[in-house]
C-alpha cells in the first residue's frame, strides 16, 4: 500500500535550533530516504519552500481571491512530504522515526486512486 507522510514544522522554531541540530535533523531524514530508496519502498517526496512563499486561493460564488501566506494561523506549517510503498506496520515505523515527529508532527495517510481504492 502507498502512504504519504505529511511533515509539519514550526519554521521559526526550526531556525532557532543550533545549526548542528538543524543539520542533524536533515541528516536523519536523508538517511531514512536513502533506506527507503535502497529497499525499493521510496516513491517520491519533496520539501516545500518557506511558508512566506505560500499563496492561498479561494473561490466563492465564482470569484477567485488569492492572498499571500498560509491560510491557517498556526505555528506549525506543512513543510514537505514523502511517499512510500509499504505495509501499515512499516509505514508507522517510518513515521515514528521521521525526525520532525520528535519536535513537531507528521501525519501518515494511505493514498487512494481515482476509483477510491487504496494504492
Amino acid at each position: 500500500m502507498k502512504y504519504i507522510l505529511l511533515i509539519y514544522q514550526n519554521p521559526d522554531a526550526f531556525q532557532a535550533l543550533p545549526e548542528t541540530e538543524r543539520n542533524g535533523l536533515m541528516h536523519e531524514a536523508t538517511a531514512i530516504v536513502e533506506e527507503l530508496i535502497a529497499s525499493g519502498e521510496w516513491v517520491g517526496g519533496e520539501g516545500l519552500a518557506h511558508p512566506s512563499n505560500t499563496k492561498t486561493v479561494k473561490v466563492r460564488d465564482g470569484a477567485a481571491t488569492v492572498t499571500d501566506g498560509p491560510y491557517l494561523e498556526a505555528k506549525e506549517q506543512f513543510c514537505g512530504y514523502a511517499i512510500f510503498d509499504s505495509t501499515p506496520e512499516r509505514a508507522e515505523e517510518i513515521a515514528t522515526r521521521w525526525p520532525d515527529a520528535k519536535h513537531w508532527a507528521v501525519e501518515l495517510r494511505p493514498l487512494m486512486g481515482a476509483d477510491g481504492a487504496d494504492l
